[in-house]
């Protein structure tokens, strides 16, 4: 399978990444980290997921596996063999074992993780050839849009943080 990265972006990659990008933004809405995904098929959208760690608490609510078990309820298959994974960060293990595991032909992703990334960053899983699939893999899709998201909202986080102990330190 092959690293697409060096392909320049498509109006149809940039549309689905703008999805992808508006279930983040839902998910930032919730107060969950801002990660969205969705699935494609020939050229429609058949599974949407955003993070969810926290309103369910739940660590297995990673918005690619929300989105690829959507894909799956609506194929009534686990095997997502035609289908595509637009996601706004690079996924870490646990979501690059679903996208294996269902077959995703290509991932599409925008920002990398250095901290978690089994695409590209700590590990190559989507295209280890030692496993019984390997996934065609495009990063830096809308790649700034999707890395200024994280900063902002982990900003956000250290602002409000910051200010809960100068506050508690006053008291």
């Amino acid at each position: 399978m092959a690293n697409l990265s060096s392909t320049a972006e498509t109006p149809q990659q940039i549309k689905f990444m703008e999805v992808a990008i508006n279930e983040a933004e839902q998910a930032a809405i919730l107060g969950e980290v801002p990660i969205g995904a969705v699935v494609v098929k020939d050229g429609q959208i058949i599974g949407r997921g955003h993070n969810m760690r926290e309103k369910f608490q739940d660590a297995t609510y990673h918005a690619e596996v929300l989105a690829i078990m959507e894909a799956c309820q609506n194929l009534h298959s686990w095997r997502l063999e035609d289908c595509d994974l637009y996601v706004t960060l690079e996924p870490c293990i646990m979501c690059s074992g679903a996208i294996i595991n269902s077959r995703i032909r290509t991932v599409y992703y925008g920002a990398a993780d250095p901290k978690a990334g089994a695409v590209d960053s700590l590990y190559h899983l989507l295209n280890d050839q030692r496993l019984n699939h390997q996934v065609n893999v495009m990063s830096g899709v809308l790649g700034k849009q999707c890395s200024q998201m994280l900063k902002e909202f982990f900003r956000a986080i250290r602002k409000k943080r910051k200010l809960a102990r100068k506050k508690k330190a006053g008291n």
